[in-house]
This record gives structure tokens, C-alpha cells and sequence, in this order.
């Protein structure tokens, strides 16, 4: 079975329809590295939009009716959406449900150290990453510096024109005998991949871009680390032990851009998964009046299971659909639960598009395309669809009906041929709740590195298709 070409559908309009959403998705991926840094620009549009924080709603005991827009923010780093219904929430909700962490570099926590006249910063490697694809490139530190008077320095260095960049060294080819003996995924150590921040023994004073005298001779052992500490305060105000209250992250540094002769294709970090996150909220904010009430989840830690209190896993989302339940008058303990059960949900990731140099990794009826439309995965997994949310065929009838009227370009694929790899989404801990439950987002070439391509058809058909699920999904498991 053939699929279409999305862009093969377009008329001129739509074309510019397409660039044009491109475009403004290019520069938030270029402006929004981090979980926080995203969170933060959601919330700017959110509110723009009429939302208003939940927490305000319970303080002010606001009775929330149907056309009425409220979103939480946990703990800077996930969030969700709620336009209210017309119907009762028990009913079921329509939930897209994104991931908005990507795989990077942390800072550790005691970091800092000189080695043979160059300065570094410790890292721990996030997510699923080549290891070997993080050196030799510019990077740049994103992230929040939290300070035990109760000050949170905003660091963001490495993006500007005027910023330094930072880099991880890598052995000349004229001496690496030994490490291209190796294995790729041993190639590079872990432990290895140390930022390089600076080599030389002197201050530079933040207005002036000048060196200056120190209090203290910078002579003698780690001299180049102490006048890097001294930098920091100077410029940041951040003393070394402010490291351990600290979460900064070393992403690829520089803009996305278009790729291609044709500018069909856009090249840029993080769009796992921030290419499904950035269409979903924006499918949010155009979704007026819901028959059932409409929700979007942008939640952090999924690269690395969905762990912890800001990952799906933790009951945050469940706590804030009590809430509004409540500030709705339609919360016991009973409805939540058939609230949950009968809903629907596009689990909004990303697949993987095929790609012809490395074809015998796909299986290519199943595979997915850069240009054909949105992606389904009915199941994700690995080696006999293990750790997998397996959608029901009911379920996934009900949403072709809705996409075929809208008329949204749409594709299947699995991750991968049979017993080559897998992988996994949010999916299956939604699932946990009974509801209905599909993985759907875009193809992404090269995923995981440190610059992804997508295909900007694709993304469109994805923000195209998410309004429509919002607008029309209703289907229930009793």
C-alpha cells in the first residue's frame, strides 16, 4: 500500500500555510533548548490566549465552565493544558501527550577541575546518545543555577554571535591507531566527554571583554581553574559551590535551519520530541469550545524512562485533573477514574524515517517516510513488541474516520525492523489508566544526534491532524 505525498497535496496556499508555521516552529527550537526554557515560552503564549495558572483558580475558588482555559506548570519543567468541554468530564477527555527533554550533556554536580592547563566541566551523558557524535562541535550551557539565598541564575552562554562556544576534545587522526580499533559505541568513553571551558591563567571582566589582576596571584597548580571560577562571578555571579544546587545542560549550539536546495527540511537539536511538542500546544491554543474537554501534556524525562516527579509516571497530571474536576463540580473519586478510562489520547513522538544509506535497518512497507504525513505506531517496543502500548483497532478506526474528512495526510510505520532495536514513548504509562492510546507524531531523520532533520509537511500535517483529534475524537470504552 502506496502513501501520498503531503506535499503533493498542496496548492499554493497551503505551501505557504506550511512554511510559514515552519518558520515560526524553527525559531522556537532555536530559542527553547531546555525542559525549562520551553515551559517557559508555552506558558508567554499560553497566557497570551486567555489561559490562566490553576493554582490561581483554587486559590480564588473559581468555578470553571466549558470554553474556560487553565494550565499548571510542575516544578518548571512539565506542564498541561485544559480547555474545559461542554460535556462532563467523566465522559473522557481528547489528550495529546508530548515529551519536552532531549538528549544533551548534564553538568555534574561537583564539575570544575584543571587538567594540564585546561580547564573542564564534568558531564554525564543524557538519553540515548552516540557518544561520538558530541565531539569536536560547538556547545553551549543552558540551564538554572539555584543559590541558597533563593536567587535562580538564568544561564543561557554559547548561542549569541558575541557568546564563547565550548567544545569536547577528540583525539588527531594521526594518533588514533588504537581508538579506531574500536567498537563505535567504545570509541568514546563517558567519562570523556569533559566541556572544555577555558585555558588561560587570567580573568576577562564582563563589560570590557578585557583581562584583569586578580586578589590572588594566578600562578601554580590549577591556576587556569581558579581563574575560571573567578570568571564566573564576575560574570554570572556563580561561585563553584553553587554547582551542586545546579541543573545546566550542554546542548549543540546555533539556530536550526532549512535544509535542502528546496527548503523542504528543517535541521536543528532536540526535535525529538520538541517536532510533536511544539504543533501540539500550538493545536491547543486554536482549539475553542471542545465538545470534550481538551488537554495537553508537555512533560519532562521521558529519554530517560519517565521517571521522577516531573516525568509521566508521577501522578502530577492526575492531581491536576482533580483539581479542575473539582473547580468544575464534577470531581469524585469515582468520576476521575472514568474520566481517565474513557479517554483518548494521541501520544505525540516522533518515529523514525527511513533512511536508504542505512536500509537494512528498516523493514520498508512499515517503515515511515520525510514527506508522507503524520505517523502512527500502533505499537513501538522491541523484540516481540516487549514494553509496548499495543492500540486497539477500534480505536484507531474511530481516528481514520477523523483524519480521511479532514483530509490530513496520514502513514504507519513500526521503529525499525523486527529485532534490530525499538524503542518506547509515554504511551503505555497513559495506558495504565485504561484509555485509548496511540502513538502519532513525525518521522525524524538522524534521530537522537546532535542535528536532527525533519521534513516541514510532515510537521503541518501533525498540527493539522492534532486540531482535528481535539475537535472530533469521542470515543469510549464504556
Amino acid at each position: 500500500m502506496e502513501r501520498q505525498n503531503a506535499w503533493l497535496t498542496y496548492d499554493l496556499k497551503m505551501q505557504k500555510e506550511c512554511h510559514d508555521f515552519a518558520e515560526n516552529y524553527r525559531t522556537f527550537i532555536s530559542n527553547n533548548k531546555t525542559e525549562r526554557e520551553c515551559v517557559d515560552s508555552f506558558v508567554n503564549e499560553a497566557e497570551k490566549e486567555g489561559f490562566i495558572e490553576l493554582n490561581r483558580a483554587v486559590a480564588e475558588k473559581k468555578a470553571l465552565k466549558s470554553g474556560d482555559k487553565v494550565y499548571l506548570v510542575w516544578m518548571n519543567k512539565s506542564m498541561v493544558l485544559f480547555t474545559i468541554g461542554k460535556r462532563p468530564m467523566e465522559e473522557g477527555l481528547n489528550i495529546l501527550g508530548a515529551h519536552i527533554d532531549s538528549p544533551r550533556l548534564d553538568v555534574k554536580q561537583n564539575p570544575l577541575y584543571e587538567k594540564n592547563g585546561i580547564g573542564y566541566l564534568d558531564t554525564h551523558y543524557y538519553g540515548g546518545i552516540k557518544k561520538y557524535q558530541y565531539v569536536t562541535m560547538p556547545l553551549a550551557i543552558h540551564g538554572v543555577v539555584a543559590k541558597k539565598d533563593g536567587e535562580s541564575i538564568v544561564l543561557n552562554v554559547g548561542e549569541d554571535e558575541d557568546d564563547p562556544v565550548f567544545f569536547v576534545s577528540d583525539i588527531l587522526i594521526h594518533l588514533a591507531q588504537k581508538q579506531m580499533d574500536k567498537k563505535m559505541s567504545q570509541a568514546i568513553d563517558g567519562e570523556v566527554l569533559d566541556v572544555v571551558i577555558g585555558e588561560k591563567p587570567v580573568v576577562i571582566n564582563a563589560d570590557t571583554k578585557r583581562a584583569f589582576k586578580t586578589k590572588e596571584t594566578l600562578s601554580g597548580k590549577d591556576a587556569v581553574a581558579k581563574a575560571l571560577i573567578e570568571i564566573l562571578m564576575e560574570n554570572y555571579g556563580i561561585d563553584e559551590e553553587d554547582f551542586e544546587s545546579a541543573e545546566l545542560e550542554v546542548v549543540p549550539a546555533g539556530k536550526a535551519r532549512d535544509a535542502g536546495f528546496d527548503r523542504s527540511m528543517i535541521l536543528g537539536y532536540g526535535q525529538d520530541d520538541r517536532v510533536c511538542a511544539y504543533p501540539s500546544f500550538e493545536a491547543m491554543l486554536r482549539t475553542k469550545d471542545p465538545e470534550r474537554t481538551a488537554v495537553t501534556l508537555l512533560v519532562d524525562k521521558e529519554e530517560i524512562g519517565s521517571v521522577g516527579a516531573t516525568g509521566m509516571q508521577s501522578h502530577f497530571f492526575e492531581n491536576a485533573l482533580a483539581e479542575v474536576m473539582n473547580l468544575a463540580g464534577q470531581y469524585s473519586e469515582l468520576a476521575l477514574r472514568r474520566c481517565l478510562a474513557n479517554s483518548d489520547m494521541l501520544s505525540s513522538d516522533v518515529s523514525a524515517a527511513f533512511d536508504p544509506n542505512y536500509a537494512d535497518c528498516f523493514e520498508e512497507k512499515n517503515s515511515a517516510y520525510l514527506g508522507k504525513g503524520m505517523v502512527f505506531n500502533k505499537y513501538t517496543g522491541a523484540r516481540g513488541k516487549s514494553g509496548s502500548n499495543d492500540a486497539n483497532a477500534e480505536y484507531i478506526a474511530h481516528l481514520r474516520k477523523i483524519f480521511d474528512e479532514e483530509k490530513i495526510v496520514t502513514q504507519t510505520a513500526e521503529l525499525g525492523r523486527v529485532d534490530v532495536g525499538g524503542g518506547g514513548t509515554i504511551a503505555y504509562i497513559l495506558a495504565l489508566y485504561g484509555m485509548n492510546v496511540i502513538d502519532c507524531g513525525v518521522a525524524v531523520l538522524s534521530m537522537h544526534s546532535p542535528w536532527e532533520a525533519t521534513d516541514k509537511a510532515d510537521l503541518f500535517e501533525a498540527y493539522r491532524g492534532y486540531q482535528a483529534f481535539l475537535k472530533d475524537a469521542s470515543f469510549r470504552n464504556f
